[in-house]
């Protein structure tokens, strides 16, 4: 949240000319950025709208929550009232989305997107946006999940007509989800006075604001009940679009000979295996052909044994991208590709049969699969040489057959607390686009924190397990790995050493021995805390906690990352893998590492330099204490 007054505070700041400055500053404290003109415009225009209708309404004591955080995410709703309610005396809340839109009307065939002469790709219809704020709010805030129908969600389209957005008024309103036009402001006062009184909201702002937060669904936990049973997940905004665009191109395939290819960009943490889930578990439950596809062995055989636990016809849903090499075309009406960064050039390998060894693109077979191929993926978390899926490889492999390729960028954080800072700040810190390290701002959303020994590392992450956390240890490559255990060991052999501390990596291949788990189910295995994982197990998982070691791979050095090559023990880096390629390999494991932890990360490097510099980055005041689970 970047601002709480009551109404007639904000009205009077607004008189004053202060109020988009305050709010500029603040954003600027909160993410380390300046926020974009479009939202300095926002509230420059849309914020009076609503603010001017709370007083003319007589609700000059309601408290507004001005670009309200969702919580362990990075969206924000425009606004949430807090007040009374009129009739029960009860705590009251309003979602408001604003929008400054004159004019909009529904996507072809799928009223739940609309389109906005300004924008080039279909944004959902603003009731549907409102709706999955509240069932969001409702399945995370504890107040609102005890009294929901203590709250309500409302879109105000203050510049349109209603001639000029009739045509999203085929979506279903409700309690959570409705809309109002500029035409419509007396019934848009009508029904803020039909929710909250003229009486004061501060305190029933605070109840929201403390309310408990109920702990995030993390994927492989609900992955079963999810494909078998029902939507587990709330999306919201740009992971909603693209839900509903695989949707409708599935019932575009349906109807006509119709093929569509659907890429889905996002950073780590912002859904894109949620989505790949959703929809998966939804054509599943229709009876609709689709498969789920990665390259990673450990994704794949952990959604096998997670989601598909004793039901082998889920099971058999997830493949891997060289699965489809003799495939027939359009055989499967979707083909969900996660994690699509792992693409490589070739399906074929050492064991590939000739006859398949036809130089054939893999992108150009998993587009030949099915009429919706749908690719997701983050190109920062490319770590192998030979991985290739980007957005620009994928369009071009569409354009090559004549087909529509539709993108969906998603711009949301739900790992690491639902922290950008955080994220953005891990991307400057390894200078993968250019940036440079910064000064880490505590947001208040994730932790983090650095420890001076691997001892010190360790037993922090076994106190936070023994509040009941999850966590895992995970380095960078930079230490041989003992692939064969044989019968004459009693323990595993402790590969990764610094100093006097050692332990584990975590196994290699699919049986567990000496009560660690497979390497597949190292992340989600309770037993897999007491290894060290390594980016291939890690890579797609997420957990409460995560301990990085930053090998002697990546050091720092006087103003700047030093990568030493001949420091990493990563057998698929060869002789002839430039070292342009490994550089930038190198600094996408660390980001891949850096990533994973939903609650909190703290940080060790091998290297005293490269400690020193992170202890600059890190305040001390990041060391804060860490919150007991609700």
């Amino acid at each position: 949240m970047l601002f709480r007054e009551s109404a007639a505070s904000v009205a009077a700041r607004l008189l004053e000319g202060s109020l988009a400055l305050h709010l500029t500053e603040n954003f600027r404290h909160q993410h380390g950025r300046s926020p974009a003109q479009a939202e300095i415009r926002s509230w420059q225009r849309s914020l009076p709208a609503l603010v001017n209708a709370l007083i003319e309404a007589g609700l000059d004591d309601v408290e507004v929550l001005v670009e309200y955080s969702l919580p362990l995410t990075s969206k924000r709703a425009d606004a949430v009232l807090a007040g009374v309610h009129p009739t029960t005396g009860e705590p009251s809340y309003v979602v408001v989305e604003l929008k400054q839109w004159s004019a909009a009307y529904p996507e072809e065939d799928e009223p739940l997107l609309c389109r906005i002469d300004a924008y080039a790709q279909p944004v959902l219809n603003p009731i549907e946006q409102v709706r999955g704020y509240c069932e969001y709010l409702l399945s995370f805030n504890g107040a609102l999940e005890r009294m929901p129908n203590s709250l309500a969600g409302v879109a105000f389209l203050h510049n349109a007509t209603e001639f000029q957005i009739a045509g999203l008024r085929s979506v279903e309103e409700n309690q959570y989800g409705r809309m109002y036009t500029g035409e419509q402001r007396g019934a848009f006062l009508n029904f803020l006075r039909s929710r909250l009184a003229a009486k004061p909201g501060a305190q029933v702002a605070d109840v929201l604001l403390d309310a408990k937060v109920r702990p995030s669904k993390q994927l492989m936990s609900v992955a079963a009940d999810e494909i078998r049973d029902r939507e587990q997940f709330v999306l919201i905004a740009e992971q909603r679009v693209a839900y509903e665009q695989v949707m409708s191109a599935v019932r575009k395939a349906k109807r006509g000979n119709h093929k569509q290819v659907i890429v889905v960009t996002g950073g780590p943490g912002s859904g894109k295996s949620v989505i790949a889930l959703s929809v998966l578990g939804e054509l599943y439950r229709r009876g609709v052909p689709a498969l789920h596809a990665t390259g990673s062995q450990s994704f794949t055989k952990t959604m096998r044994r997670v989601a598909g636990h004793k039901k082998r016809e889920v099971q058999q849903l997830f493949k891997y991208f060289n699965s489809f090499m003799d495939a027939e075309p359009n055989d499967l009406d979707v083909l969900i590709c996660d994690e699509a960064h792992r693409l490589r050039k070739t399906s074929a390998n050492r064991y590939t049969k000739a006859a398949l060894r036809t130089g054939r693109p893999q992108v150009a077979e998993l587009i030949d699969a099915a009429r919706v191929p749908v690719f997701l993926l983050d190109q920062h978390q490319v770590v192998r040489p030979g991985e290739m899926g980007t957005r620009q490889e994928i369009e071009r492999a569409a354009a090559a057959q004549d087909l529509d390729c539709t993108v969906v960028e998603l711009d949301g954080q739900f790992r690491c607390g639902g922290s950008d800072a955080y994220e953005k700040w891990v991307v400057d810190l390894l200078g993968l686009d250019g940036g440079t390290p910064s000064q880490w701002e505590p947001d208040g959303k994730l932790q983090l924190l650095t420890a001076e020994t691997p001892q010190e590392l360790e037993e922090f992450l076994v106190a936070r397990r023994e509040e009941g956390y999850g966590a895992r240890m995970s380095a960078g490559y930079c230490w041989k790995w003992t692939t064969k255990i044989t019968p004459d060991m009693t323990t595993l052999p402790e590969d990764v050493v610094i100093g006097q501390w050692s332990r584990p990596w975590n196994l290699y291949g699919d049986r567990s021995v000496l009560g660690a788990p497979p390497a597949p189910l190292w992340a989600t295995d309770p037993a897999g805390f007491g290894q060290v994982g390594c980016v291939y197990t890690a890579q797609g998982f997420e957990y409460d906690w995560s301990g990085v070691i930053i090998g002697p791979d990546l050091v720092w050095r006087t103003d700047r990352w030093v990568v030493d090559r001949s420091a990493s023990k990563d057998p698929s880096f060869t002789k002839a893998t430039p070292d342009d390629d490994v550089d930038r390999l190198i600094r996408n494991t660390y980001k891949v590492l850096l990533t994973r932890g939903m609650v909190g990360t703290i940080l060790y490097s091998t290297d005293a330099e490269t400690r020193e510099k992170l202890r600059s980055l890190v305040h001390p005041a990041s060391r804060a204490e860490v919150p007991a689970l609700v």
